[in-house]
């Protein structure tokens, strides 16, 4: 083989490597969101993997059961990925030194999982096989020294989802978690005063998440323990009710000192969802268009007023004029969320949108049955 193709097969390794090791850098260490088009391909071939495995798969639990490992085989195949890079441009480099591409393969093999190597020899190609050994030993170290950062986010991530499922319904839905809060579990005394203290806590949360999953960006496959709760879901009836009492019943959220945490809480959130959504390569508007609307029917928000009716909760203002404001604060979040919503398959909750799967109907929170004594409620 003529030496000027092994010359530019080591220059091609080179890049290969380089190209690895910035995606290594970029994935695990630096604090903020870095665009890698090796880790966006790994993501689409495992989605697609998935896609295919469960798309005839119409129970939604059964599919979420088999979705339960996506974020597992994401890490491994990235990880995998980033090693036959190595593995593949160590090799190349290594070509210009040994007699036969045969021979480069066989020597940079064992560098990535040993120092040193008796078939390298002369100091360059030895210093080569030393770099080769450390950077497979430093990308391993660095994939396990990442997992406790993800499962940390991860349990503050769904602490406060569970906690929510209590107040929210299962799966959680925006004007149950009025209508509950209002009904205090059938104890005739609203607690409608706690709402602060949660939007308050959900506006730190949405933050959270946001600096989080957009940082460490496998985090957003992660799914709920329960198969009907969902961190997207979850935010979506957080924010929901809150652009609901906001446009429903105004006078009481100023009574109760709800407005100011409800309107940070909406700002936190779709801000969340908004950088979630472009870090997952979607085209989300900075500033949404007012006159497109929103998805969400006018006949979806009168069902949701019939359930607080149900429970008698106050409402100030005739839905023809609430509607309105309403679409005015969902606009700003409901095209990131429910592009969220399809991409991760989470569960089909009332007002979440549409799922890839056609045949994915929406799913009701789970209530106690009527007469139900409120102590078991």
């Amino acid at each position: 083989m003529p030496l000027i193709v092994k010359d530019i097969a080591a220059a091609v390794g080179v890049l290969l490597v380089v190209a690895a090791a910035t995606s290594v850098i970029g994935t695990l260490i630096v604090p903020r969101p870095i665009s890698s088009l090796l880790t966006r391909q790994i993501d689409r071939v495992v989605n697609v993997g998935y896609l295919s495995l469960t798309k005839h798969i119409k129970e939604y639990k059964r599919r979420d059961r088999v979705e339960s490992t996506h974020a597992a085989t994401l890490l491994l195949c990235q990880l995998a990925a980033w090693l036959l890079l190595f593995f593949l441009g160590f090799s190349l480099i290594f070509w210009p030194l040994a007699g036969s591409i045969t021979e480069a393969f066989h020597t940079a093999a064992p560098a990535l999982w040993e120092i040193g190597n008796d078939h390298a020899r002369g100091a360059a190609e030895q210093t080569i096989l030393y770099i080769a050994s450390i950077t497979g030993i430093v990308t391993v170290t660095l994939q396990i020294a990442y997992l406790p950062t993800l499962y940390s986010a991860f349990n503050r991530r769904e602490t406060a989802v569970a906690l929510l499922n209590a107040r929210a319904g299962v799966p959680s839905w925006g004007p149950e978690l009025l209508a509950r809060t209002h009904y205090a579990l059938g104890t005739g005394v609203s607690t409608i005063d706690t709402l602060p203290d949660l939007y308050e806590s959900w506006e730190s949360w949405a933050a959270d998440v946001g600096e989080s999953h957009t940082t460490y960006l496998p985090l957003v496959r992660f799914r709920s323990p329960r198969p009907l709760s969902s961190w997207v879901t979850g935010l979506l009836a957080v924010l929901d009710s809150a652009a609901l009492i906001l446009s429903l019943s105004p006078q009481l959220g100023r009574q109760y000192s709800v407005e100011v945490p409800a309107r940070l809480c909406l700002r936190s959130g779709f801000l969340c969802f908004r950088e979630i959504a472009r870090a997952m390569s979607f085209d989300v508007p900075e500033e949404p268009d007012p006159s497109g609307g929103i998805l969400l029917t006018y006949e979806q928000f009168l069902d949701a007023i019939e359930r607080l009716k149900r429970v008698s909760f106050p409402t100030e203002r005739k839905p023809e004029d609430a509607w309105p404001d309403f679409v005015g604060w969902r606009i700003n979040y409901e095209q990131a969320a429910y592009a969220i919503a399809r991409e991760v398959d989470a569960v089909p909750a009332l007002w979440s949108g549409p799922r890839r799967h056609e045949d994915c109907p929406s799913i009701p929170p789970i209530r106690p049955p009527e007469g139900r004594m409120a102590q078991k409620s």
